[in-house]
């Protein structure tokens, strides 16, 4: 079938005071070809120059269809809905105004779905990190091209993906079903239109190519609504669309309805508890909220998710209040996952999360090496050095034997690590394990240069420890003592090698590398641009 024979999209556009960038996502939709019949435009009553903007592209190009709402809906539901009653073409395409489609993409959702009769096609998403355009994947592995679902129930990890911008939708099987999302102010509409659709057990085809960018500006005026945690409002309303995503699908099908409430113990659980901060307001607010919600959850459901998840979930459950080591909580929600010493037992010798809660780390015994929340701790050790000290883990560690440690630096805009010389460990006197490993940064400067990063360089740094029976474990570091503290360096290559260590949100050491004096004085600007921003923010 070639394409001027294929079914056609309607690709629906939501929009909300978003000129600046409405245009790249209407353009990227029409630039689709001839397989998109329409780009339906909802304008959800902007006050800023949206309205002109997409006026002004319908002037040009006729297969765009503007709407403006007189009433800002508060949400993202409506606007999407009013697309879907607008839109006339066999299969829809939901689109935000800040993101983009990738060349192709249309057309071979379209081709997937009739081959397959799929009234449901997914393709691969990722998340772009602006400005620097760092690419993560969404949900790497749950998807396996070429695939055909024939029910959602078969597959119930499924839930996990509850994005409805990396699908086409056919659009006699959303009439058919009468599928919609949410009206009004409904944060998290996604989870509730996902949860329907799988609900109606449609036949799901996968295809392998790239079909939706979704932009991430953490540093914008205004961020995005998954990306707005200010308060605990957001994570309220990301309970409530949990909360009516699982009983939607519990309804339909208990599989279902289990996998979702796992889902939330294994991945937005996890998500919120790593970034909640110190602020005791906020905390104490969020636990409140969390430990009521953990409370409507079925036993079985806790015991069915992964030992770090579970562990979390009964902490929080036997506590009223945040205990005096939730650090310790927030390290564990981490990734990788790191519980902190110290290591309490019960009489028996069972471990447990702390004396003050005796909560059982069941499963810990079980689990591989490479899936131990271990924990690595680093502090300076004189010029060009490190000392890091491997934590046991209530002897999980020793029967693995770990033999060498590794140093790695890992590009946070993505790409291959740079890989240290693996140093011998050997027993410390206060326990575990110690190695003094060299810390040459400017070797990491050198080869982020060779990879194009010409001013400031960000690493996460992290170790790979290798075990006598074949096993291994990577996990981050956490920095002790003055490792923290700021150097201006030496450097025969560049004259000046500045370095920032500092510690990320989740506790682990990270770095920001800026050779010579271009990279120095970028590297400071940046930094009184972002206390600034900070500044103004509060």
């Amino acid at each position: 079938m070639n394409s001027s024979n294929l079914p056609t999209v309607s690709v629906v556009v939501i929009a909300y005071n978003d000129a600046g960038l409405v245009g790249e996502a209407v353009s990227s939709a029409l630039a689709q070809g001839p397989v998109v019949a329409e780009v339906i435009a909802v304008n959800d009553a902007s006050s800023d120059g949206t309205a002109r903007v997409l006026d002004e592209l319908a002037a040009a190009h006729p297969r765009l269809k503007v709407v403006h709402r007189t009433e800002n809906s508060g949400g993202c539901g409506t606007p999407r809905n009013d697309g879907i009653a607008l839109a006339s073409a066999p299969y829809v395409l939901f689109l935000d105004s800040d993101d983009v489609l990738p060349a192709g993409a249309a057309e071979a959702l379209v081709r997937a779905a009739v081959e397959h009769r799929a009234p449901v096609t997914v393709g691969a998403a990722v998340r772009r990190e602006l400005p620097l355009g760092h690419d993560v994947p969404w949900m790497p592995g749950l998807y396996t091209p070429g695939d055909v679902i024939e029910r959602p129930a078969d597959r119930p990890e499924l839930v996990r993906d509850t994005l409805c911008v990396n699908k086409l939708y056919e659009r006699a099987f959303l009439e058919e079903h009468g599928l919609r999302f949410p009206d009004g102010r409904f944060v998290y509409e996604d989870f509730v239109f996902t949860s329907r659709v799988l609900a109606t057990a449609p036949r799901i085809a996968v295809i392998g190519d790239l079909v939706y960018v979704w932009h991430v500006r953490r540093a914008a005026a205004q961020v995005s609504i998954s990306l707005d945690r200010k308060d605990v409002s957001n994570w309220r309303s990301r309970i409530e669309a949990h909360r009516t995503a699982s009983r939607t699908l519990a309804a339909a099908s208990p599989v279902l309805g289990g996998a979702c409430q796992v889902k939330f113990l294994e991945y937005d659980l996890r998500m919120y508890l790593r970034e909640l901060g110190r602020d005791p307001e906020y905390q104490a607010a969020w636990w409140t909220l969390t430990r009521e919600y953990l409370d409507t959850f079925a036993d079985a459901d806790i015991e069915a998710a992964a030992p770090h998840a579970r562990w979390i979930a009964r902490v929080l459950r036997a506590s009223a209040s945040p205990p005096s080591d939730t650090e310790r909580l927030t390290r564990l929600a981490a990734e990788p996952p790191r519980l902190l010493p110290p290591y309490a037992a019960a009489a028996d010798g069972t471990p447990v999360w702390s004396e003050e809660l005796p909560v059982e780390l069941d499963g810990l015994a079980g689990l591989p090496t490479d899936r131990l929340p271990v924990t690595v701790d680093a502090e300076p050790a004189g010029r060009g050095t490190v000392r890091i000290r491997l934590h046991d883990l209530y002897g999980r560690l020793a029967e693995a034997g770990p033999r060498t440690v590794q140093l790695r630096f890992l590009p946070r805009a993505g790409g291959e690590p740079v890989l240290a010389q693996p140093v011998e460990l050997r027993p410390d006197p206060q326990g575990g394990w110690a190695a003094l490993l060299p810390f040459r940064l400017a070797d990491v400067a050198a080869t982020g240069r060779r990879r194009g990063l010409r001013r400031m360089q960000a690493w996460n740094v992290g170790v790979g420890v290798q075990c006598a029976d074949g096993t291994s474990v990577f996990t981050s570091l956490r920095p002790r003592g003055r490792l923290l503290r700021r150097r201006a360096l030496p450097s025969s290559r560049y004259g000046v090698l500045l370095a920032q260590p500092y510690r990320t949100g989740t506790g682990a050491l990270a770095l920001r590398l800026a050779p010579g004096a271009e990279g120095a004085l970028y590297l400071v600007r940046n930094r009184l641009h972002r206390a600034r921003a900070g500044h103004g923010a509060g």
